[in-house]
């Protein structure tokens, strides 16, 4: 058989595949018909959110489950380039092709953030433990790589310089907010504004990454799954740099020689930067297969955290128990409600739209229905805290956080039941949170730009 040849435009794929086709005996024509549009759809969807025209194909006729034994007999006969990881999957065979001056741009970017947060030690800022440096830092870590982050983003989806222009907005101005406002050192609204900064920040990158066009329903959803995966590989990579770090002190500490605070003030600062770029390039090298591990992590993770609330909320109702409202205990329920709500938008990001309703679908219901139960109940003791003992600014950022999730939680719960009792599709659940995003963000830039003025900088 004659090699396949690369780089076709769509048409010659897909009517190489319906050569292919007509030849099965076991298939019609208005079967391949059928089929045959259903590609083509998929295909452009893919090509809008990215890919090129080869890998665009390639993952579209994977997504066709319905002929699944003809598309493996047509990746193994046709296709040399990104089959073997998409379809065939045989052990110890894997395709992965750098584009190097893609690498090398994320690299540049990745040793620019780590030059970043060394260089306030120029200036007598040292990485040292020290409570008003460390307090800067704070302040300061998104503005240290996320930048970088944005610039790589601006480069490959090429933004005109008025997008660049816009794109600097919120960062300038966050520098400006965290570093010349006359916060109250160590006060809540120096805290919040610094805990929010990075939200803020991360979806402003998020104009970058969709080449300037955020208000496509397709690229909010395009930067979930992104930020996603990006969170695994982030993890991934500081669980290697820990392993990475320990035997490095280990062989030198055999030497006699202390290498930890070496490793404490350069590689660590650095390598944390420097991983949010290179984690961040990892997926964009891989995005044609980025569905194959967002599936498996759903389906893992959603049992988990549905039972963990579930048995939380059972708890609570048998020893009559109620939340106990401290600082510590509000970011940790809602950093869980945020992880709940993540899990929810990865899983949905990872579904076919054009899928039925299954078991799994009615696990993220359940999912939801408990996260919006907890949520109720953090807000019920947040607002008898607030009536007992007045409003502060940890209080009010909490109250707010959490009817933000409510509000999120709730339409969201409707929607998926609809969708279970099949009075709707899936779509509306999807375009519900990509909607819904930019209110985070708002929600965010309140907490930094408005509550130290309104607190009073306490």
């Amino acid at each position: 058989m004659n090699p396949v040849k690369t780089n076709l435009t769509l048409e010659e794929h897909i009517k190489e595949w319906r050569v292919y086709m007509q030849k099965r005996p076991a298939l019609r024509s208005a079967d391949i018909e059928e089929l045959e549009d259903h590609l083509l759809i998929q295909a452009k969807a893919l090509i809008e959110s990215g890919l090129d025209e080869d890998e665009a194909f390639l993952v579209a006729v994977k997504r066709l489950g319905d002929i699944d034994s003809l598309t493996r007999e047509f990746g193994s006969e046709y296709s040399e380039r990104l089959w073997k990881h998409l379809i065939l999957a045989k052990e110890g065979e894997e395709y992965f092709q750098i584009d190097w001056l893609d690498a090398s741009v994320a690299v540049g970017m990745a040793i620019a953030a780590a030059i970043a947060i060394k260089l306030p030690e120029l200036f007598g800022l040292p990485i040292d433990g020290s409570e008003a440096n460390a307090l800067f830092y704070f302040h300061n870590f998104s503005l240290f790589v996320l930048p970088f982050l944005a610039v790589y983003f601006a480069w490959k989806r090429k933004l005109v310089r008025v997008d660049y222009f816009w794109l600097a907005v919120p960062f300038v101005a966050g520098a400006f907010i965290v570093n010349l406002l006359p916060f109250k050192s160590g006060s809540h609204t120096e805290i919040l504004a610094a805990l929010h900064l990075p939200i803020a920040l991360w979806l402003a990158v998020g104009f970058a990454y969709s080449g300037a066009r955020w208000r496509s329903h397709k690229q909010r959803m395009n930067y979930v799954r992104f930020s996603g995966e990006w969170f695994i590989y982030y993890v991934l990579i500081g669980l290697g740099g820990g392993v990475l770090m320990g035997f490095t002190i280990f062989i030198f500490g055999a030497i006699g020689f202390d290498a930890e605070e070496i490793l404490n003030s350069w590689m660590l600062p650095c390598g944390i930067v420097g991983a949010v770029i290179i984690s961040a390039w990892l997926v964009e090298a891989k995005k044609s297969i980025i569905e194959n591990m967002a599936p498996v992590l759903t389906r893992l993770f959603t049992p988990l955290f549905t039972a963990l609330l579930f048995i939380f909320l059972v708890t609570m109702i048998w020893t009559d128990s109620s939340i106990n409202v401290k600082r510590e205990v509000l970011i940790g329920f809602d950093l869980l409600l945020v992880l709940v709500l993540g899990l929810l938008l990865y899983s949905i990001s990872a579904r076919d739209p054009e899928a039925p309703p299954g078991i799994f679908d009615g696990l993220q219901l359940m999912l939801v229905v408990c996260a919006l139960l907890v949520d109720i109940l953090a807000l019920w003791a947040i607002g008898a805290r607030i009536s007992e003992f007045g409003f502060s600014p940890n209080k009010v950022a909490a109250l707010g956080e959490n009817l933000v999730l409510l509000v999120n939680l709730g339409w969201s719960a409707v929607l998926y039941t609809r969708f279970l009792m099949k009075r709707s599709s899936f779509s509306p659940l999807e375009h519900w949170q990509t909607a819904y995003s930019p209110v985070y963000a708002i929600w965010a830039w309140v907490v930094v730009l408005f509550f130290p003025i309104i607190f009073n900088y306490r």
